[in-house]
């Protein structure tokens, strides 16, 4: 008699999870501040669609809505990036794709970058409460604010790290400093939730 094959315990969640997502991809929702009342979302050089995905799920959760993608490697528009995003497509479909860091940065006023790794630069560093709160305080008056993240396997290049305004430093484990992208951008996107 022939065994029936079962999946993977791995698989069977991935599945689950991939027919979770193809369900909510339709869903519509809309922008809950006006252009410019939240910092800007920018993501340098992302390299799975995916993490693009759980990114604009994290801004939809905290209200955050303008979300830049810096040269993408899989390219956008992405359906991957939007069945991740398991229901937040206003994020996804508003994204804008730029070539060059700097036409990403070129209409802000004001961006701290984020960075686990000590940099040799002479720039103030915070910590996720000061950065969100010298950004509402900025916010109130006009400006346009941004918080860079750097790509998944290495950060940002101290260059990149260069054309922000501050550093934007998480208090983590030291001995395992690494956060996942989607989950460096919900402390932040979390902060300035909170002081709404």
């Amino acid at each position: 008699p022939l065994r029936q094959m079962h999946p993977h315990p791995l698989a069977r969640r991935v599945i689950r999870k991939l027919r979770h997502g193809l369900r909510r991809m339709h869903i519509q929702g809309a922008p809950v501040a006006g252009e410019g009342e939240t910092p800007s979302v920018i993501l340098m050089e992302p390299q799975l669609a995916d993490n693009i995905g759980m990114v604009a799920r994290a801004c939809a959760n905290f209200g955050l809505d303008d979300l830049r993608l810096v040269n993408p490697r899989d390219g956008w528009p992405n359906e991957k990036a939007r069945i991740a995003a398991s229901g937040a497509n206003y994020i996804i479909d508003d994204a804008k794709a730029y070539g060059t860091l700097e036409e990403s940065l070129a209409d802000l006023n004001w961006v701290a970058a984020t960075t686990a790794r000590q940099r040799d630069l002479r720039k103030p560093v915070l910590s996720p409460e000061q950065a969100i709160a010298e950004m509402r305080t900025r916010i109130a008056r006009g400006e346009r604010c941004g918080i860079l993240f750097g790509r998944e396997r290495n950060g940002l290049e101290v260059h990149e790290v260069g054309l922000a305004d501050k550093i934007l430093t998480m208090p983590v484990n030291p001995a395992f400093a690494s956060l996942n992208l989607a989950q460096a951008v919900i402390v932040c996107a979390y902060e300035f939730y909170k002081l709404a």
